[in-house]
């Protein structure tokens, strides 16, 4: 017998569009994410999660056996694990990024993410980190964007950006940082209809606000459609923003029950 239902899912991973960077902040009211809580995300989630991101500083913070057993549950998922790049920035800050290598390799992680969150590297400092850490064999991902951004940033200018990143260090994507998509939405709105024209739309990752969910995301989907790359999505948010890309939801005003009955009425 036939079933009663089927679903037609987004592509599987690895893919180009849709991604979903989770963000594990460890025991927290965003999501429980210890061993078993981890575990129990991932046998419904995983194929819902590309990147999984240990924040901030957790992975000097926590317990290194905790951080080196998530890590490895991410991977036996299919999900790849990473620090912050505020780990990262911590390191330069404190003249000990080869430290910082060696705790990578004690919790058994090979994925980095590089910001300028707070720091300023030069072109020479930036390409010189990031080919450091790929020639050990860690994938980067570089996050473009102050946590404190002083005006809107142009398309010319994030175009930029990326197209360095990608051709000239060798990055696989650009994570673009909250707060600068803020100040677009502030103070130059139109800049946001225009990015989701341009070739390399689908080579960044846009953060979003867990504190706004699930408003903000539905409003990101509206603006980027739902195959936009999001970063910084918590563990407890990730299911329901799978939906969201699927239409369902109040959020999105079940946008894909709303197709089914203009595509009945339309049929009638």
């Amino acid at each position: 017998m036939a079933p009663l239902l089927s679903w037609d899912n987004r592509p599987p991973k690895p893919r180009e569009k849709g991604k979903t960077m989770m963000i594990d902040f460890g025991p927290d009211e965003m999501g429980w994410t210890v061993m078993s809580g981890i575990e129990g995300l991932l046998e419904m989630c995983a194929d819902s999660i590309d990147y999984a991101k240990i924040y901030a500083m957790n992975a000097v913070i926590m317990p290194k056996d905790v951080v080196k057993k998530a890590a490895k549950l991410y991977r036996d998922y299919g999900v790849q694990p990473f620090t912050g790049g505020i780990l990262f920035e911590y390191a330069y800050l404190k003249n000990d990024v080869d430290g910082y290598i060696n705790l990578l390799k004690e919790l058994d992680i090979a994925g980095i993410e590089v910001s300028e969150n707070y720091i300023t590297l030069t072109d020479d400092e930036r390409k010189t980190y990031i080919d450091k850490f790929q020639g050990l064999g860690i994938d980067v991902s570089y996050e473009f964007g102050r946590k404190n951004p002083t005006g809107p940033l142009s398309l010319d200018e994030l175009e930029g950006i990326v197209t360095d990143a990608i051709d000239n260090l060798g990055v696989p994507h650009v994570i673009v940082e909250q707060c600068e998509i803020d100040e677009i939405a502030e103070k130059d709105p139109k800049v946001l209809g225009e990015l989701v024209k341009t070739p390399w739309f689908y080579k960044i990752l846009i953060e979003a606000d867990p504190y706004r969910f699930p408003k903000q995301h539905a409003q990101m989907i509206k603006d980027f459609g739902a195959d936009v790359n999001l970063a910084n999505i918590a563990p407890g948010q990730v299911y329901r923003l799978e939906n969201m890309r699927l239409g369902i939801g109040r959020a999105v005003d079940y946008g894909t029950i709303q197709d089914l009955v203009a595509a009945k009425e339309k049929g009638a």
